[in-house]
């Protein structure tokens, strides 16, 4: 069995978020990179790394090619990455060299987990490579099984009566528009394969590639629904302008123009982005809008 050691907070979310079925998949989860090591003939090479969700595993293949390993519990976010990144074969995404349907492991491409490119200084430059790489990734279709971005928003309808009833003031139209404006785009949800969470730190350098896109949730969908997360990524550049309404159209706009995308629908399902944020807000407990998603929606209140 490999020798490694379940991270704290890995188990702690884990426990947080799945409960029983969190606490499980920690237990076992030794067994698992062990059994993985052995049927796909792994040897690790360099210490563990992990996020809230997962855990990967710097390997070298039986033929000397080095990979990583990832195994991440089996739930509605990651089932859809295999599916997601075979969709892309390694088209401006890490590439998919083996998976285990039972218990969600893959082995992916290696990339430099160090060199993300949140190390870019200049924002602009970083977020010109984060659209195009985003451009390529929406281009495909989505494949058949992927979550769908109609589900998706009709669900949240379901919630913003109580949302509305939690918040006041600008957070309360904020919610109250984004609500009537997925009430118009649902009817046309799109059908593109949708990263779902493409900020700056899921961009990694590589040698076949200067950057590629990680730890995809994919969702079938417009691609005006992909771009929030390189608006609120790096806030303190846009802080930094003196202008944060200013900056945060900037933003919007270069996406926009790099994606093709018509303004007034990316507006609208940036909206939704900040519904679905808030409404994740609100069920953890916050007592209210977030300030960052706030301020995103008055910038772009123009555009809608």
């Amino acid at each position: 069995m490999i020798d490694i050691e379940v991270p704290d907070e890995l188990a702690g979310f884990q426990a947080k978020h799945n409960g029983d079925k969190g606490r499980d998949w920690i237990a076992r989860l030794p067994g698992l990179l062990a059994d993985r090591m052995e049927q796909w003939e792994l040897r690790p090479e360099g210490p563990a790394r992990n996020g809230m969700a997962a855990i990967v595993v710097p390997v070298v293949r039986a033929g000397g090619e080095r990979a990583v390993l990832k195994l991440q519990i089996l739930d509605e976010e990651s089932e859809g990455e295999p599916a997601g990144l075979r969709a892309w074969n390694g088209n401006g995404a890490v590439l998919l060299l083996e998976e285990d349907e039972a218990t969600g492991a893959m082995l992916l491409e290696r990339l430099d987990p160090d060199r993300s490119l949140d190390d870019v200084e200049d924002a602009t430059k970083a977020l010109q490579i984060l659209a195009e790489l985003l451009a390529r990734l929406v281009a495909v279709r989505a494949p058949e099984g992927i979550r769908r971005l109609d589900h998706i928003a009709n669900a949240m309808l379901t919630q913003v009566p109580d949302a509305l009833k939690a918040l006041d003031g600008s957070a309360r139209r904020v919610v109250d528009t984004g609500a009537g404006l997925i009430r118009e785009l649902v009817t046309e949800p799109g059908d593109r394969l949708l990263h779902w969470d493409l900020h700056y730190e899921n961009v990694l350098a590589g040698d076949r590639e200067p950057w590629l896109a990680i730890d995809p949730n994919p969702l079938a969908g417009d691609p005006g629904f992909d771009l929030m997360p390189a608006l609120d990524n790096r806030w303190d550049d846009i802080t930094a302008t003196g202008d944060v309404g200013r900056a945060v159209r900037a933003r919007f706009d270069l996406m926009v123009e790099v994606l093709g995308l018509d303004r007034r629908r990316a507006a609208g399902w940036t909206y939704a982005r900040v519904l679905q944020n808030t409404l994740w807000d609100l069920e953890d407990g916050e007592p209210g809008m977030n300030e960052v998603q706030l301020a995103i929606a008055e910038a772009l209140a123009p555009y809608v």
